[in-house]
């Protein structure tokens, strides 16, 4: 599989692209004063504990005050495999925390919509090739290193490191995979003297103040995303690029040579139809290359996708067709999930399926396209309604949320309504002011659509009503009111 990484910078805004085999999968965006607080680590200050939830607000500084559960404040235990072990009579929040308390913590999800942001009090310092628990101490090795000889290779380094820092512990991450032994302990001993910073800073700092902020995008996309199969990374900023050589040369000095300038005379997100793909991706309807199509609706509470035969009429028999666009539609809801960054519930409506063993491959070639998902996915299976449900972690904001914000005319619903509805709400408003005022005629201000209906198809209406109320009512355009708005005035 060919990867390539583009960065485009401006001194607003940095965006990143992953492209495989020449398609956009991934797209990361960071703009100046919106940067991404995931991995973020404060001094804060408990605010309020609620017993109900076993939880806890604590402000870290922000407009929104962050949440913090008591399993993420609870200590934790790990065997030998790094599974965490489960206790017996956890505490309750108010055995943890107490109002004013000051607390170091990590933000491990950024403030989605009217959520404020997700805390724990295990932080975690991740390197290229490996993430540091502070406060827990175990020897992890990344799921996809399958190699056992490989594995016990890296534990028993981990192992020795441990014995020899005497604080924390270890994951090694899909990078570590053939890391030589000597450029391990650097990364090692990194993260303790980054580790000793923090902490030091955090003695002398007052609540609540920002102790540590994770690296930009551009150098996150290289410490996250940087990979074997990554065979290069073009950069359109000469000060960028300066940037992710020197890190490169600090922490992974054998993939310097893949981090390149781009002085193309286009701009670096038209290649592959950048550009393009995130214009797209903003809207709910997605093409298929049968002549299907999925319809994409991103809610507060889940996420669901319906799956359409559109125009391809197969070539043999329905359910051969139904088949045959299904399979393509899980392998484009895998990229469109990556792409798009929907994360939560997902319900997926593929098109009923007869055959058992047609359901059956749709799910597994879902789960294949998974697998190359950064994010962690969980797929239920088919419900009784043919349904498949999921989940995919979300720790940001959706392409969508980031890009877009409600339309100010519908507020988000994607619906308005009707001029003929608003009308009857009119002649409603009219007769409630009629017993509340002594006025000599009223006075309807609304939207020309309205205005228009009133003094055409509903003219006979409105002449009704006002000989019914005794009173003459007067209509006024105003060209700024949405189709919704209207006010009623008694003159």
């Amino acid at each position: 599989m060919s990867v390539e990484i583009l960065i485009n910078f401006t001194p607003r805004e940095t965006r990143t692209a992953v492209v495989e085999n020449g398609v956009l999968q991934e797209v990361y965006i960071e703009r100046c004063g919106q940067h991404g607080l995931v991995g973020n680590i404060y001094k804060g200050r408990v605010n309020r504990v609620l017993p109900g939830m076993q939880a806890a607000f604590v402000d870290i500084g922000l407009d929104r005050a962050a949440f913090l559960h008591a399993s993420d404040v609870r200590p934790r235990e790990m065997n030998e495999a790094g599974v965490e072990c489960e206790r017996r009579e956890p505490e309750t929040i108010n055995e943890l925390l107490v109002e004013g308390q000051e607390i170091l913590v990590q933000v491990v999800k950024d403030p989605l919509g009217t959520k404020g942001a997700r805390l724990t009090t295990h932080a975690s310092l991740p390197s290229r090739t490996l993430v540091f628990l502070p406060k827990i101490c175990c020897a992890g090795i990344s799921q996809r290193i399958e190699s056992d000889e490989e594995r016990e290779r890296l534990r028993t380094i981990i192992r020795a490191a441990m014995e020899d820092k005497k604080e924390g512990g270890f994951i090694v991450r899909t990078a570590g995979e053939g890391v030589v032994e000597e450029e391990l302990k650097r990364e090692i001993d990194f993260l303790h003297q980054l580790w000793a910073e923090i902490k030091q800073n955090a003695l002398t700092a007052t609540a609540p103040s920002l102790i540590h902020s994770d690296l930009p995008l551009a150098l996150r996309t290289l410490r996250d995303l940087l990979r074997d199969e990554v065979e290069r990374v073009r950069i359109d900023s000469k000060q960028v690029l300066a940037e992710a050589k020197d890190f490169a040369q600090r922490f992974a000095p054998d993939l310097e040579a893949r981090i390149e300038a781009y002085d193309g005379e286009r701009p670096i997100f038209d290649l592959y139809g950048v550009e393009d793909e995130i214009q797209r991706a903003l809207e709910s309807k997605v093409p298929l290359k049968s002549g299907g199509y999925l319809v994409i609706d991103q809610t507060e509470a889940m996420t669901t996708i319906d799956v359409n035969t559109g125009g391809y009429v197969g070539h043999r028999n329905l359910e051969e067709t139904i088949f045959k666009t299904n399979l393509e539609a899980a392998q484009t809801i895998a990229r469109q999930l990556r792409l798009r960054n929907l994360g939560g519930i997902i319900i997926l409506d593929f098109i009923d399926m007869e055959l058992e063993e047609h359901r059956n491959q749709v799910l597994r070639t879902l789960e294949k396209h998974l697998e190359h998902d950064h994010a962690r996915t969980h797929v239920c299976g088919v419900s009784p309604l043919g349904l498949v449900e999921m989940t995919r972690k979300r720790t940001r904001e959706s392409l969508e949320h980031l890009l877009c914000a409600p339309c100010p005319t519908c507020t988000g619903r994607g619906t308005l309504k009707t001029p003929e509805t608003v009308v009857y709400e009119v002649f409603r408003e009219i007769l409630r002011l009629k017993r509340q005022y002594e006025s000599g005629e009223f006075l309807v201000l609304a939207s020309e659509a309205v205005i228009d209906l009133l003094l055409d198809e509903e003219s006979t209406s409105l002449a009704e009503l006002q000989e019914f109320i005794g009173r003459p009512v007067r209509l006024q355009v105003e060209t700024l009111y949405t189709q919704e708005q209207f006010d009623v005035v008694p003159v």
